[in-house]
């Protein structure tokens, strides 16, 4: 299981404020529909920021950030011990945010090769962000890469590391222009992620650059 970094934290500080673009709101509220304890964690966020609010003054929305990090200063340790939810069958690997954002079911979407081993579905660009599902065979090692910008992926079937962590489902990965990563998905099984990638994903090893012109084709 992945530990949550301080960047996640602040993820869902954003996600409390209503900061969030579309598509990374809908990763978010799909990670929480897999992961009770974060859920009351979240409530407790929305709760005390409604306190907060209550209890000081109109600020301007410069002040935001600052108003945020109290809150997260004022987190329960014990909530941090997250809890997987309940298991759920292959016909039902979406949470029913994500489904309701496709639009369909895994069945219904249509899937692109983009490398050995690498199938893509992507729904293009929406609110400046690239989105896609990506099913990655079981074994499978994904061309080393950065970013420009952040990448959010929620694992919902499946697992891969890359170096940095293992992620499991209900999982999310956080990786921005500071972390050059090879994701690899575990040999038990096949992964399946929704992916959320804010600027340009930049492909860094040899292999990866032979193969770029397939993976943004």
């Amino acid at each position: 299981m992945a530990e949550e970094a301080p960047d996640f934290d602040s993820l869902l500080a954003s996600y409390v404020a209503g900061s969030l673009v579309e598509p990374a709101r809908v990763l978010v509220r799909s990670y929480l529909e897999l992961n009770r304890e974060n859920r009351e964690f979240v409530r407790g966020l929305e709760s005390m920021a409604g306190e907060m609010l209550d209890d000081i003054e109109p600020q301007p929305l410069e002040a935001r950030n600052e108003r945020l990090a109290s809150i997260l200063a004022l987190e329960p340790e014990q909530l941090r011990d997250r809890k997987r939810g309940p298991e759920v069958g292959k016909d039902d690997l979406l949470p029913p945010s994500l489904r309701n954002f496709l639009g369909r079911g895994l069945n219904d979407l249509s899937w692109r090769t983009r490398l050995p081993g690498l199938k893509e579905h992507r729904l293009g660009e929406i609110d400046g962000c690239s989105v896609s599902l990506l099913w990655i065979r079981a074994g499978q090692a994904m061309p080393t890469h950065t970013h420009s910008g952040k990448e959010l992926t929620l694992v919902l079937d499946g697992g891969f590391s890359d170096g940095i962590g293992h992620y499991l489902r209900g999982d999310v990965s956080f990786a921005d222009d500071t972390v050059d990563h090879r994701p690899v998905a575990d040999d038990d099984g096949d992964c399946l992620c929704f992916v959320v990638t804010e600027g340009d994903l930049r492909l860094t090893g040899p292999i990866g650059r032979f193969f770029a012109p397939f993976v943004r084709g």
